[in-house]
């Protein structure tokens, strides 16, 4: 060990004590502990569908993970949970940031859970930093009373730049959570843009959370969001808000009126309640209720699981092939060269997408059929 000069007797009143030794960065008594079992997929497919919460975390994982070695083992799974799945009621929850959405969840599932009998996954996808490419996943917290029962399941994942990822694999766990024997199914937006389409393809019920007394009511209506809703509940109905969040639902009303019916017949309905007090809870419900009945007696609700069941084949093509062309190693040394001549106007950006994918079907296309040799031999004419 290295003598310090300051000992020296010259230095009278002065003493370094020694150091100690570097210590390890690892606490010793985590090497000890248990590792986590790989499962097959059939384990896993039996652990889930005997209800075991802790499998069932380690399976969305699985599905969430981004290694190419995970999503064969990932979609097994899914493939064997797939004929106990589809039993659930699956509602996506939205609003602006503000709206009380994971308040509002927390009472919602607290309600279906003492007053229904009911078991409840919540899904819920949080936004990612643009910067810092991270998450905070903590809607979990704000749930304090849904995440203590044992029959919830709390799950945020990160949107992580690719909103139709993180739905497709969203979707993917509604799947496991209805194979564990959850039979309500909460989705929560992350609450703008793009998300709303995301989620409302993927579930039976689209319930949208509004505000009052934030300013002109009619800044809220939106076309696209509002025809989307199946019904729409205007939050924080209390105190001295009574009066602006009834008068904000009335104009709700007056707004639907101007949209054309939906294709399930069903007219939304405008509630006001109050999550933090815990005022109109069943009322929300029991609209909930009625529309499920209304949908399942016209025939549409297995029209809209088909539609979304078609929807989502189509997404997975389109999402396998932009990875497939983003992991290309022929592709990204093209992307670089291509991505200089735009940024020096030698080339405009259309040209250079429309060359890009030209090399990457021609490659692609002479790699499929390499096998033919009279269409080996047109490949390498084109």
């Amino acid at each position: 060990m290295h003598t310090h000069p300051e000992n020296d007797p010259h230095y009278a009143g002065l003493a370094v004590n020694e150091g100690v030794e570097t210590q390890p960065t690892v606490n010793p008594y985590l090497q000890n502990r248990a590792k986590r079992r790989d499962f097959t997929a059939a384990e896993y497919a039996e652990h889930i569908l005997k209800g075991n919460i802790t499998v069932l975390s380690q399976a969305v994982t699985l599905i969430e993970s981004q290694k190419p070695e995970h999503h064969a083992l990932a979609q097994e799974v899914i493939e064997k949970c797939l004929p106990s799945s589809g039993k659930s009621v699956r509602i996506g929850i939205t609003g602006v940031p503000g709206a009380g959405k994971s308040t509002s969840i927390d009472v919602f599932g607290m309600h279906l859970l003492k007053n229904c009998g009911r078991k409840l996954a919540v899904l819920a996808i949080d936004p990612s930093s643009e910067r810092s490419k991270g998450s905070i996943l903590g809607d979990k917290t704000r749930m304090e009373d849904l995440s203590r029962e044992p029959d919830a399941f709390i799950r945020p994942s990160p949107s992580a730049g690719s909103l139709g990822g993180v739905a497709r694999k969203t979707r993917e766990t509604i799947i496991l959570c209805e194979a564990a024997g959850f039979d309500t199914v909460f989705v929560e937006t992350v609450g703008v843009g793009q998300s709303e389409t995301a989620v409302h393809s993927m579930v039976d019920f689209f319930l949208l959370i509004q505000l009052a007394g934030t300013g002109d009511e009619l800044q809220g209506i939106k076309r696209g969001i509002m025809e989307m809703a199946d019904g729409i509940i205007v939050n924080k109905a209390d105190g001295e808000n009574i009066d602006k969040a009834n008068l904000a639902a009335a104009q709700y009303r007056n707004a639907l009126h101007l949209f054309p019916l939906p294709l399930s017949g069903w007219s939304p309905k405008v509630l006001t309640y109050s999550g933090y007090y815990n005022i109109g809870i069943k009322e929300i419900w029991d609209m909930v209720d009625e529309y499920i009945t209304f949908v399942r007696a016209n025939g549409y609700f297995e029209v809209r699981r088909n539609a979304q069941a078609k929807y989502w084949m189509y997404e997975s093509i389109n999402e396998q092939l932009r990875n497939h062309f983003y992991q290309s190693p022929e592709i990204e040394k093209a992307l670089q060269i291509k991505e200089k001549q735009v940024l020096d106007s030698e080339l405009s950006s259309f040209a250079a997408a429309q060359q890009m994918l030209d090399l990457y079907f021609q490659g692609n296309f002479a790699k499929t059929v390499c096998n033919s040799n009279i269409i080996r031999t047109f490949a390498t004419e084109i």
